[in-house]
């Protein structure tokens, strides 16, 4: 009997090791799949580094704001949960403060359409976003800090852009 509850208490114990599906190490957001080359590549943005430098590499050769419009990209800033930044593609305006995004590895190895981010910024300036997160089928608790819009071109190149096919990374 000794030697049976020992052996659950193993198989238990490595079990709770395992974690669930929506648990993910740092390292599984360092994969192949990118969110700056992402974005890149279905907005035609010519700029590098770290998603979190976007902003700063974007001035004086690209418009920067703070209202989202559609084909523009969201910088994120780097944070503790986010150390590189991050970026997403707006999709669409649903409401004054929620827009649908498009983004690479925001769930490691994955490219998200349709994606719900609302404005939780005091000021609403979009400074301050709550993401969907899938794993909970809702708007994710954390608020994450953020630069602002990037806009690509003119917007008369946004729609030619949003159709353009996914380019290998």
């Amino acid at each position: 009997m000794r030697r049976l509850s020992l052996g659950f208490l193993a198989l238990v114990s490595l079990t709770a090791c395992a974690g669930n599906r929506y648990e993910y190490s740092r390292s599984a957001f360092n994969g192949r799949l990118q969110c700056a080359p992402y974005a890149r590549s279905k907005t035609g943005l010519a700029l590098y580094g770290p998603a979190a430098s976007w902003w700063r590499g974007a001035s004086g050769k690209y418009r920067r704001g703070h209202m989202p419009e559609a084909g523009e990209v969201l910088v994120f800033r780097s944070s503790g949960r986010l150390p590189s930044g991050h970026v997403s593609i707006v999709r669409r305006q649903v409401a004054a403060r929620e827009i649908l995004v498009e983004h690479a590895n925001w769930e490691p190895g994955r490219i998200d359409r349709n994606v719900p981010v609302v404005d939780v910024s005091p000021a609403n300036d979009w400074t301050l976003v709550r993401v969907y997160w899938a794993p909970i089928h809702t708007i994710g608790r954390r608020a994450y800090p953020t630069y602002g819009f990037i806009a690509p071109r003119g917007l008369d190149d946004i729609a030619r852009l949003q159709d353009a096919p996914d380019r290998a990374m």
